[in-house]
Parts: structure tokens; C-alpha cells; sequence
């Protein structure tokens, strides 16, 4: 191996060969006649490789460029992960709606320019299902297009993400181009087994550079693994770890128990905020020619860790049942005798160890109410017995609505201040 002097700035390296075809021939023949050959000595190859190096002072910087704002990034892999029944399907077409017609992103932001989308799915059928849903969602249906398979000699094949990827580059540009690529489910794109982290780098590989080439936003549609309830939410995407290593933003749902209310959260970004979250509910509408379809209606942002979002609407208590009956009857003594600043119960609870998410849901289970006692006292919580009339239970049952973000987290009391 000796040093290639080739180093015009941007790339230095060193000389490699290539064994070449006498080479070969020889140590096949050596080999079938059960000799031995030599360890394989780069020194003897004709021809050369260079390993490519490129100078920090040669790069220019480029910002991340957002399909939507601080959720779905242009050029790189998002996962959508949730648990059956919170409609990540709908959820994935009511975000192509936005982007095909124009309009809002569920968190209220504009969404500029209009794109193509791009369509995989094994699990529903386009006609009765997919396009229903898109009409619903009010997408504009001359910029969605649906992969349906491969033509190969004369017949037709079932597209195979794990094999097909670099194939579409030339489908993608007959169409004008794509800014949104939704693939439903992501495993289907994994070649080999989607539980060995190898296998599920190697196949997502293609569809990262897919998205990179195109400066498309890809959405990879998947579940999470049964049991998980209360781990980390991106320790819950089902199969290997690497499908949430390998995306810049991890995206999970949850579906409220009894109720049609589903939250969205972030639960791992390396490029914008980890936290934050919609609310949102499916609803039924018939569309043209009688035919009913779901579409996703947008409730308003939510504060707080994944984590803390996902376990307020599955309600899981299995592991922390006995916590949060002592944080009711840590908030019953609390606040036995009279109000408390919110600020007072925030420092008491953290002094006795308690999580703030495990008093908040404590305080909606013992249906404690707030209310703001003044421009300096601030939020004051209560225990329901102690308010004096009607009319004071009606303004704190506004407030505590105004505690939990109402439907846009924009209900305010008199003063424009909500309870922090």
C-alpha cells in the first residue's frame, strides 16, 4: 500500500488494486487443487482505488430543509409507529392532503408549496380505501400516485421495496418528481429479518438514499410491539432498533381508552425539538357516489415528553397503579386545607419524589380544580368541595378546560394567561 499523492483539496487518499482476472483464475485453479495460496496481498493488484476524503473548509453548510416544520423532514426517513386502532394509515394520508392542496399542518403552520406524493401500501387497496380517504382528507388527487408493480418482460410483478427502490428513481422523474413517499408498512422494505439490526440497515439503506437523491420526505408506516406500554416510546417500534436509529424523526401515536381522541408525538428527532404532540380524532363522512371514508380532524397541540402524552391516554397503571393512588392521597392532604399555588404543589410533589405526570393524572381522577386567584397569586388548585357557589364552580371548570389546552391549547382566562 503506498501513499497516493493525489490531493487537489477535496480528496486524498491511498492507492488500492483490484485482483484482476489472471490473478483470480490462479488462485481458483490453486484452489481446486487443494493447495494452499498465499494471504492476499494488496501489493500484487494492478489498478488503483482511492479512498475519498473531503476538507471540513470545502463544505458548505446547508440548513434542514421541512416538509413539515419540525415533524417531517424533506430528504430523510421518518418512522410513524402506534399502537391498531389509532389510524396511522389515515393519520399518513391527512398529512399527503396538506401537502397536495395546500392548506395547514395539524399544528396550525402554513404549509408552502404544493408536492406529489407517492404511494406504497400491501396492507389497503387504493379504490376503496386510500383514494376515499384522500377525498376525505381534501387532497388534491392529480398530485397522488400509487405504486402498483413492476412491468418486467412483458407481465406484471408485485413491487418489492426490499428490491425495488433503486428502480423507482426513473419512475419518480416521468411523474415530475415527489415530495412525500409513504410506504405502508416500512418492514415490507426489509429484506431479511426486520428483528436483526444488519439486515433492517442494509435494506432502509436504499430507501435513505432514495430520499436524499430526491429531496423527498419518506414516511415509513409501522406498529408498535405488543406489551410495551409505559417504555420509552421508541423503544416500542416493533423489530430491530435500527428502523428508529436510522430515521431522523420517530413519529408515535396512541389512541385514548373509551374515547375517540388519538395523540401524535414526537419521540426522537436529531434535527428539531424531541417533545410536543397533536390531538386528533377520526371521523366518518360520506363522500361522492355515497361511499363513507375516515378522515383525521386536527384537535390542537399538546405540551409534554412522548412519554408523558402516550401514558396520559393509555392510562397504563399496571406497573405504577400504586404510585398514583398515593399521589391522590398526597394531593387529598395536600390540599386539605384549602387552595395551593400550583407552583407549591409542583415543589411539595417533587420534594416527595412524585412525578408531575403522575400528579397531573391524579388530579384529573380526583377531579381537583384550578383557578387563577389573581394577576400575583397566580394558579391556585383545589379540592372540588371547597368551591363556594355555582358560579365560582363554573369559572373553575373553565379553567381547569383551560389547564388542559382545550382543543388548540388556546383557552385563556380573563387576564390571557393559562396555568403554566
Amino acid at each position: 500500500m503506498m501513499a497516493d499523492g493525489h490531493n487537489d483539496g477535496q480528496m486524498a487518499g491511498f492507492t488500492l488494486g483490484k485482483e484482476d482476472d489472471a490473478a483470480r483464475a490462479a488462485r481458483i485453479e490453486l484452489a481446486q487443487a487443494g493447495e494452499t495460496t498465499r494471504p492476499f496481498d494488496r501489493s500484487m493488484q494492478r489498478g488503483e482505488r482511492v479512498v475519498k476524503i473531503r476538507c471540513g473548509a470545502d463544505i458548505k453548510p446547508q440548513p434542514i430543509t421541512w416538509l413539515w416544520p419540525g415533524w417531517v423532514p424533506a430528504g430523510k426517513l421518518t418512522i410513524l409507529a402506534g399502537a391498531a386502532g389509532t389510524g396511522k394509515t389515515t393519520l399518513a394520508l391527512a398529512l399527503a392532503a396538506v401537502l397536495t392542496a395546500g392548506g395547514r399542518w395539524p399544528d396550525g403552520s402554513t404549509c408552502h408549496g404544493r408536492g406529489n406524493v407517492l404511494i406504497w401500501s400491501s396492507e389497503d387497496v387504493a379504490d376503496d380505501t386510500l383514494v376515499p380517504r384522500l377525498i376525505a382528507s381534501g387532497a388534491d388527487l392529480a398530485r397522488c400516485h400509487f405504486i402498483e408493480g413492476i412491468a418486467q418482460d412483458g407481465e406484471s410483478v408485485p413491487f418489492d421495496p426490499s428490491q425495488d427502490i433503486p428502480d423507482l428513481r426513473r419512475a419518480v422523474d416521468a411523474i415530475g418528481g415527489v415530495s412525500l413517499l409513504l410506504i405502508d408498512p416500512i418492514v415490507s422494505a426489509v429484506a431479511g429479518d426486520m428483528h436483526r439490526a444488519n439486515d433492517v440497515r442494509r435494506s432502509l439503506q436504499a430507501v435513505v438514499d432514495f430520499a436524499d437523491a430526491h429531496g423527498c420526505a419518506v414516511i415509513g408506516i409501522t406498529h408498535f410491539a405488543k406489551g410495551g406500554a409505559g417504555k420509552a416510546p421508541q423503544d416500542r417500534v416493533i423489530g430491530s432498533q435500527a428502523f428508529g436509529a436510522l430515521a431522523r424523526m420517530v413519529l408515535v401515536t396512541a389512541k385514548e381508552e373509551g374515547s375517540n381522541r388519538r395523540v401524535m408525538a414526537r419521540a426522537k428527532s436529531n434535527i428539531a425539538p424531541d417533545d410536543g404532540g397533536v390531538a386528533y380524532s377520526l371521523e366518518l363522512v360520506t363522500i361522492a357516489g355515497g361511499i363513507e371514508a375516515t378522515h383525521a380532524v386536527w384537535e390542537g397541540a399538546i405540551e409534554g415528553t412522548a412519554r408523558e402524552i402516550l401514558g396520559d391516554v393509555e392510562h397504563d397503571d399496571g406497573d405504577d397503579g400504586g404510585e398514583k393512588l398515593d399521589a391522590e392521597q398526597f394531593l387529598r392532604d395536600l390540599l386539605a386545607d384549602g387552595p395551593i399555588s400550583t407552583k407549591q404543589v409542583k415543589a411539595d410533589a417533587a420534594g416527595a419524589g412524585y412525578a408531575w405526570r403522575t400528579i397531573e393524572r391524579a388530579k384529573r381522577d380526583l377531579g381537583i380544580e384550578a383557578a387563577k386567584a389573581g394577576m400575583k397569586e397566580g394558579w391556585q388548585w383545589f379540592l372540588p368541595k371547597t368551591a363556594k357557589n355555582t358560579e365560582d364552580r363554573h369559572v373553575n371548570s373553565v379553567a381547569v378546560f383551560a389547564e388542559s389546552g382545550g382543543l388548540l391549547g388556546g383557552v385563556r382566562d380573563q387576564a390571557g394567561d393559562a396555568e403554566p
